[in-house]
């Protein structure tokens, strides 16, 4: 018997194809490119923004948006990284869909200036729409900290349901922080969405 005769079949994962843009009402998700180092930067080295995020360190500058933006723009990785531009093409946050441990994972940031103006929510909605369309039979997972209840009431109000704690390390902050973990079902995204 040979040894490639012993190996176990990896699992497939299904991915979700090439990456497409989205028109929403008011923004536009498109795929990154080089030239949003600096505005990734500039939003990013605002702490109110990386505190929620796990894995974006702090202080936050150009060579780590160039750094990211690499690998994202060689377009070899299964991930969707939506870049959220405003109007004039300006970026203002990010989408993601990201394939983590075989199972998929939602992100997002969106630079502070731009809260409160309900971007966020219509980014991810829309999102999930394709994705789903795509992927329809895919549960994708998420989470929040626990000190983000404004992330969290995004996340329910789209469908999603909190499944557990866990303390994960923040890079930002420097320590463990309590996670809220979430998860939307097949099909739930558009009980999220009706009851908006």
């Amino acid at each position: 018997m040979s040894a490639l005769s012993l190996e176990r079949p990896r699992p497939q994962v299904a991915t979700a194809g090439s990456q497409p843009d989205i028109a929403t009402e008011r923004l536009f998700l498109r795929a990154h490119r080089l030239s949003d180092a600096d505005a990734i930067a500039e939003s990013l080295s605002d702490f109110a923004v990386t505190r929620m995020l796990a894995r974006v360190p702090a202080p936050y500058d150009r060579q780590d948006a160039l750094d990211w933006l690499v690998p994202v723009t060689a377009g070899r990785l299964p991930d969707w990284q939506m870049a959220i531009t405003s109007g004039d093409d300006a970026h203002v946050g990010v989408v993601s869909i990201e394939l983590r441990h075989g199972r998929w994972h939602l992100g997002y940031w969106l630079n502070r200036y731009y809260w409160r103006r309900g971007y966020m929510s219509e980014a991810v909605s829309a999102t999930l729409e394709r994705f789903s369309r795509r992927m329809p039979e895919t549960v994708v997972h998420s989470g929040v900290f626990a000190d983000n209840p404004a992330s969290l009431r995004l996340q329910e109000k789209l469908g999603f349901r909190m499944t557990g704690c866990s303390e994960v390390f923040s890079f930002a902050r420097n320590t463990m922080v309590t996670h809220v973990e979430t998860m939307l079902k097949p099909g739930a995204l558009q009980q999220g969405k009706s009851a908006q």
